[in-house]
């Protein structure tokens, strides 16, 4: 049996993981679990320990340890504080020996793609067999190099043989934002229910359901979404963007959110972004500058 099919043990741990449940993936009972499952559960909990903070702690965890699934994990923590090189230099002889591993391929994928190699993530996520968790990041991918068009066939496709997982639904909801038009209602659907059940809310699924409410044009409703997601956890950096955004489209002044996020978090994408797009407005300022002195 799939241990992440419905009828699957790893089925509910997966879930939180994957909803943005982390502190629940951490205090999940594993004892009962068979064998077989011991260390897909061990690394479902450390990589949800990254992504609480904990990484110099996991780090610890598996050092020494010969499993390549566990090296794999080692070099996502390395990742997460800034020791870029070496986790990617970790994945690299790992893809040389053990690029059949299932968690090698799906963590690899990730550490490779943060460090910038799409093409080598993808190479290394294309070698899977049925794992949904890898067809999720191959759409993460794909989306961000602006190809819409084969995020939309991995995801018909795994449909075929995904049906209504929670991963399936997630990444077709992640297309349909990018598609737009009646795509919105259906992504917001989804992470609307996640994000407003007890069982499932997280502050990522109240992030994703205030974008889809910012894309459908709802501007209180993704604040008030904003604030569930900020009230449950008052530094989360993604949640902060947003608000940003929101603040941007309702006209209010963003200085103050901004000046929030780069104390949260001087790396955000959105920032990084932003400088980047100043410096190239600057530089087209310059030459208009220059062509008007000339005249």
């Amino acid at each position: 049996m799939d241990p992440y099919s419905a009828e699957g043990e790893l089925i509910n741990i997966h879930n939180h993981f994957h909803q943005g449940q982390y502190q629940e993936v951490v205090d999940f009972d594993t004892s009962s679990l068979s064998a077989d499952n011991a260390l897909p559960a061990r690394v479902i909990q450390l990589r949800a320990r990254i992504a609480l903070g904990q990484a110099e702690d996991v780090i610890a965890d598996v050092q020494g340890e010969s499993e390549p699934a566990l090296q794999a994990v080692g070099a996502l923590a390395e990742q997460a504080l800034g020791k870029s090189d070496s986790a990617v230099k970790t994945i690299e002889k790992l893809v040389e020996s053990a690029s059949e591993d299932a968690i090698v391929q799906v963590v690899g994928g990730t550490v490779l793609q943060a460090a910038g190699k799409s093409e080598e993530a993808l190479s290394l996520l294309s070698k899977h067999s049925g794992n949904l968790e890898a067809v999720a990041l191959i759409v993460q991918i794909h989306l961000q190099q602006n190809r819409t068009d084969l995020a939309i066939k991995e995801v018909a496709a795994a449909r075929r043989w995904g049906q209504d997982s929670l991963l399936v639904n997630l990444a077709e909801s992640w297309v349909g934002l990018r598609l737009g038009g009646d795509k919105y209602q259906q992504a917001f659907y989804v992470f609307e229910e996640l994000a407003q059940a007890p069982a499932t809310s997280s502050v990522r699924s109240l992030v994703s359901q205030a974008v889809a409410e910012l894309h459908l044009g709802r501007t209180e409703e993704a604040q008030s979404a904003l604030d569930q997601a900020l009230k449950k956890e008052p530094g989360f950096a993604d949640a902060i963007a947003n608000y940003l955004i929101l603040n941007v489209i309702t006209g209010k002044d963003p200085k103050e959110l901004t000046q929030s996020l780069a104390q949260t978090d001087a790396q955000h994408p959105f920032l990084v972004d932003l400088a980047e797009k100043s410096e190239l407005f600057d530089k087209a300022a310059t030459k208009y500058k220059a062509k008007a002195a000339a005249a």
